[in-house]
């Protein structure tokens, strides 16, 4: 994931925590919750040129990278320790 890419995905995160917080992901339909994100991806297709569809394939590729790495880093903390606790395996992966 480049910089720029990095920049993307922490920017529609950071909006999703506040656009989405008061609503179960598991009750809501996922095309309700991408309406609700619809402004910051149309803020960032104007800013880079790209069409909103390009900015919505890039958010969910870059969101699925960011899931098999945070796995990866759980699964070696795992490995590495396998007698720790939960806790002291959460702390590292902060």
């Amino acid at each position: 994931m480049t910089n720029e890419e990095q920049k993307i995905l922490n920017r529609i995160n950071a909006y999703a925590e506040t656009a989405l917080a008061d609503i179960d992901p598991q009750k809501t339909p996922v095309s309700s919750q991408l309406e609700t994100l619809k402004p910051v991806m149309e803020e960032l297709s104007k800013e880079t040129g790209k069409s909103i569809e390009d900015i919505f394939i890039l958010y969910m590729d870059l969101a699925s990278e960011a899931a098999v790495e945070a796995e990866k880093q759980l699964q070696a903390a795992l490995e590495e320790d396998e007698n720790a606790n939960f806790s002291s395996i959460a702390n590292r992966l902060n």
